[in-house]
């Protein structure tokens, strides 16, 4: 009878490590992005949207300085603030870095690891130990080892666990694009809100210096005896009555101006913007674009890979069901003296494969499962409620753009109408055929009707920069083809 000589451990681990080989299986479902809901053209664009066709995620394409056509170079100089040092933007960084940090530790299940182990103790034995027989006894144990542990991913929980990681990276990068995309629509409002003040400012001095000279020569009148004391009194009122809507605008500014500093990274004493015009015409949004132009925002894609993270962790729940192979080899020396240590005698070493199953637990693996499947529906509607909240984000904005260019066209014939019947109030008051009653009327009249149209117009200008936001930032024709044409090459060029 022949004898088979006894294998090497090196031998051992050749049959497993060809198995390792093999490419493993994964228990994922197969991924597939969840179904958005549809829309075939924006209801409140002022034309029909044309070309529309089913999106892919396009948020990396580049957005540019969108701001750029409201054509402030003061708000491009506080954008490049915002880049450089807002607060939130850099805890978003940070936030980013964390996930991916992660990613990077998830992808090390998928390779040994090894370590090393060195000790040197000293011990007495207790003489009424089981088996010491009443002797007592102390001893040194000198160590050193090298240990390598591996875990062979046959049902891809490792690799699954990778996935889940990588996707949720991605999903983390979409989540900062989104913040830096807010920040700025933030800082563009925020911005054009306190030009408007400004402008509100302006007008209300104009008003103030207008309604000192007509109280002056009121006053002049009823010293003369040819105006009443309740003219003098009519006069004071709406003076006052403006210093205090003065009063309140300047408040509005100096709010404006401190948020704009804590959202630059400022102290609000460290930061101050000197009055400026307030440029009301907002530029022109294209409004009909593609429907990829939704799939733009980053808050869109990174719901979208949340859905893929929580698919690759329902692989997860599943794997565990299945027996975990592992192989671990270890060796070192040990002795009782620190001459013999290093020796050849003193050496050991141990290696083999394992395998651990689940045969009892109380239902805890059920659980998991059914709340990794839970999770998935949970992102799935997620991902659906940020499409639905796109749509209306988009529909919101542009019909603020179309009614708010109607109320400003109304409000500004009111302005001038009201402007025309003050100068008529004057005279007549001038001539004594009306009361100061009737000039006091109108001169309210007139201001509210000149706050009404300004109001109107930074609510328009504010509108375009969120309808910006809500079309996922760079609108113009140009950039979108060119970032789509890239997106596609990109796509096609994929595995």
């Amino acid at each position: 009878m022949i004898r088979r000589p006894p294998l090497t451990p090196l031998r051992q681990l050749l049959p497993l490590l060809a198995a390792a080989l093999v490419p493993a299986c994964s228990l994922a479902p197969p991924y597939q992005a969840p179904a958005a809901p549809a829309s075939s053209s924006f209801k409140e664009a002022a034309e029909p949207v044309a070309g529309w066709q089913p999106a892919q995620p396009a948020d990396a394409a580049p957005r540019g300085h969108w701001w750029a056509p409201f054509a402030d170079p003061k708000l491009d100089e506080l954008q490049a603030q915002l880049a450089a040092a807002s607060p939130d933007l850099q805890a978003a960084v940070a936030r980013y870095e964390q996930a991916r940090a992660l990613a990077r530790q998830s992808q090390s299940g998928l390779y040994p690891s090894l370590s090393a182990n060195a000790a040197a103790t000293r011990a007495g034995a207790s003489a009424n130990a089981p088996g010491a027989d009443g002797v007592s006894g102390t001893g040194n144990d000198f160590l050193a080892s090298l240990n390598l542990s591996w875990e062979i991913d046959v049902f891809g929980r490792l690799r699954n666990a990778r996935n889940a990681a990588d996707r949720r990276l991605e999903a983390s990068a979409g989540d900062l694009a989104a913040l830096q995309l807010s920040l700025q629509a933030e800082l563009a409002s925020q911005y054009f809100q306190l030009r408007g003040t400004d402008a509100d400012i302006g007008l209300l001095e104009d008003s103030l210096k207008a309604y000192q000279r007509a109280l002056d020569l009121t006053r002049n009148r009823y010293e003369g005896g040819i105006a009443a004391a309740v003219d003098v009194d009519q006069a004071e009122t709406t003076l006052n009555n403006t210093r205090a809507q003065l009063a309140a605008a300047r408040l509005q500014r100096a709010q404006l101006e401190h948020g704009i500093a804590v959202l630059l990274g400022f102290a609000p004493s460290a930061f101050s913007l000197p009055p400026a015009e307030f440029v009301g015409e907002p530029p022109v949004v294209v409004t009909s674009l593609p429907s990829t132009l939704l799939q733009r925002r980053p808050d869109i894609a990174s719901a979208e890979r949340q859905v893929a993270a929580a698919n690759a962790e329902i692989g997860v729940a599943k794997a565990a069901w299945f027996p975990v192979f592992g192989f671990s080899a270890g060796g070192g020396y040990e002795a009782t003296r620190t001459s013999d240590w290093f020796d050849a005698p003193s050496r050991y070493w141990s290696i083999g494969p394992s395998v651990t199953a689940p045969i009892l637990d109380g239902g805890a693996l059920s659980a998991i499962r059914r709340q990794s499947r839970a999770a998935f529906d949970e992102a799935v509607a997620n991902y659906r409620k940020s499409v639905l909240t796109a749509y209306q984000e988009v529909e919101d904005n542009l019909a603020a753009l179309r009614h708010l260019a109607d109320e400003v066209a109304s409000d500004e014939t009111a302005a001038a109408a009201a402007q025309r019947s003050l100068f008529h109030a004057n005279k007549r008051y001038a001539s004594g055929v009306a009361s100061y009653l009737e000039v006091t009327t109108t001169q309210t009249a007139a201001l509210s009707a000149q706050r009404a149209a300004l109001d109107a117009r930074v609510r328009r200008v504010t509108a375009a920069v969120q309808l910006v936001r809500a079309l996922g930032g760079g609108w113009s024709r140009d950039q979108l083809e060119a970032a789509d044409g890239a997106v596609s090459a990109a796509q096609a060029a994929a595995p």
